[in-house]
């Protein structure tokens, strides 16, 4: 199918859905704060088909949405929420429990928080104290304060799911599905420019070969802040979201498959019980927002040094998958990535997953995380470390740092000090020191190279007192300490 959006003046593939909502008459209620996803106030539920007859509602920034990736999904506001029946306003019930807990205040950030509430409200299973807290840490509220939000939020788990869109449910998956028959290429043009979003590899696979410059999107949660409608009308994009054979997630007998469109959220629940120590970290990344439509392929193929999965990845010893229209090849995620921003792949090839091997028995794997604020914030420096010990000897040893360099990489100095020696304090604190035959740490807005270099030593002695001789028997390679 093809659109042309040259007939539709001041709108492209690279509009926002943030700007498409606040141009329909009435429809001015997603507001923009910060526009770089940082504080929920252009939050909206996507709804589309799983399988059967239900809908899968997730919360989404719409300023990080480029319009093309909301084909084949509801949109929903908060103008949706409320209903007028026989002239009478009736607020949703999530409407009425931030009214009856006094959880509103100005109108610029609660609509916001009220579409994360209908996003918990919709989805059953997050209704809890631990994830109600990780829904909503993606949201400002600089009026109310978020105690009042929090509580009418615990409200949610004993409420019934009756709204005007569970009546409406039959109709939309009906519409959605009829929408989802047409697999062919949605192809969208803009001028010189393409929005190009095919349904399945192959397809995907031709495309990069006729569009070698063309733009992947896996998430884009990152990207859709440097391209902009204002900034970037002609260039083409190819998105990977909607290709079936990406959005699942495999178990082999030795290892995972993540498909290079499976959302982090996804993967978060997912590692919960499969590889605690990713779950620890991925709880960590971004806002429930971001974490609903970023993927794990894009944080790799972005290549930051601050990535916050690549530390762990590398000491998993994880691959990357990488596809061309005519061969499939396996890179080591440590080879992958070459440079600041940098990758090996080429330009007739897309990432379709990623490989990580499961924990072998008795190999400890631990990451952390060190940023200003606990969540919704970019990573200072962020560590993977794994570990094998033998009747008290470092069999083997992965030290892996991200934030300490211009890409993330290994600490091998670091390891040889420990490799063959004894998991005591005394060689930790030598393996700290040799740290600075590794890395020579940069100096930015968010910290200096002292401080990081500080901070690298000091996550290495915590990986030491968390698994320190006295605790060999919880040495295991399924546990999470934190």
């Amino acid at each position: 199918m093809e659109v042309n959006f040259a007939e539709a003046p001041g709108v492209s593939p690279a509009t926002t859905l943030l700007d498409f909502i606040r141009s329909i008459p009435g429809h001015t209620g997603t507001k923009e704060g910060c526009g770089m996803g940082d504080c929920g106030a252009c939050t909206v539920v996507l709804a589309d088909v799983t399988d059967g007859e239900a809908l899968n509602y997730r919360t989404v920034n719409a300023c990080l949405i480029l319009l093309p990736m909301v084909h084949g999904k509801q949109v929903i506001t908060i103008e949706n929420l409320a209903q007028r029946i026989s002239g009478e306003l009736r607020l949703h019930p999530v409407q009425e429990l931030l009214v009856g807990h006094h959880a509103i205040q100005c109108g610029y950030c609660t609509p916001g928080v009220t579409m994360s509430m209908f996003g918990i409200f919709k989805d059953r299973a997050t209704a809890n104290p631990e994830e109600i807290g990780l829904a909503l840490s993606g949201n400002l509220c600089r009026c109310t304060g978020y105690e009042k939000i929090r509580e009418a939020a615990m409200q949610i788990g004993g409420m019934a799911d009756d709204d005007q869109f569970v009546a409406s449910r039959p109709e939309i998956v009906t519409r959605l599905k009829a929408i989802a028959e047409d697999t062919s290429t949605l192809v969208i043009r803009n001028g010189k420019g393409f929005y190009l979003k095919p349904f399945l590899l192959r397809e995907a696979l031709d495309l990069k070969n006729q569009h070698p410059g063309a733009i992947l999107l896996s998430g884009a949660t990152d990207l859709t802040l440097k391209h902009t409608d204002r900034e970037k009308r002609d260039l083409t994009y190819l998105d990977l979201g909607a290709v079936k054979e990406l959005q699942t997630i495999s178990t082999g007998d030795d290892h995972f498959r993540i498909g290079a469109a499976v959302t982090i959220e996804q993967l978060r629940l997912f590692s919960k019980v499969n590889l605690p120590p990713l779950f620890r970290i991925l709880n960590r990344f971004g806002s429930q927002q971001i974490r609903n439509v970023a993927t794990l392929a894009g944080n790799i193929g972005s290549a930051s040094p601050i990535g916050d999965t690549l530390p762990l990845l590398i000491a998993c010893g994880a691959s990357v998958t990488v596809a061309s229209s005519v061969a499939v090849r396996s890179v080591s995620l440590e080879d992958f990535i070459t440079g600041y921003h940098q990758t090996q792949i080429g330009q007739d090839e897309i990432i379709t997953g990623t490989r990580i091997p499961k924990p072998e028995p008795g190999h400890v794997f631990q990451s952390y995380k060190i940023s200003r604020r606990n969540q919704v914030d970019i990573s200072t420096v962020s560590a993977g470390f794994r570990l094998f010990i033998t009747d008290g000897i470092v069999t083997s040893v992965i030290l892996a740092y991200g934030g300490m360099d211009k890409i993330p990489r290994r600490a091998r100095h670091a390891e040889a000090a420990l490799t063959g020696k004894n998991w005591t304090r005394e060689t930790v604190e030598l393996a700290m020191k040799a740290l600075s035959n590794d890395f020579s740490p940069y100096s930015d807005t968010r910290a200096g190279a002292a401080y990081r270099m500080s901070v690298a030593r000091n996550l290495l002695l915590k990986f030491f007192l968390e698994y320190s001789p006295d605790k060999t028997d919880h040495l295991i390679s399924d546990q999470d300490h934190g």
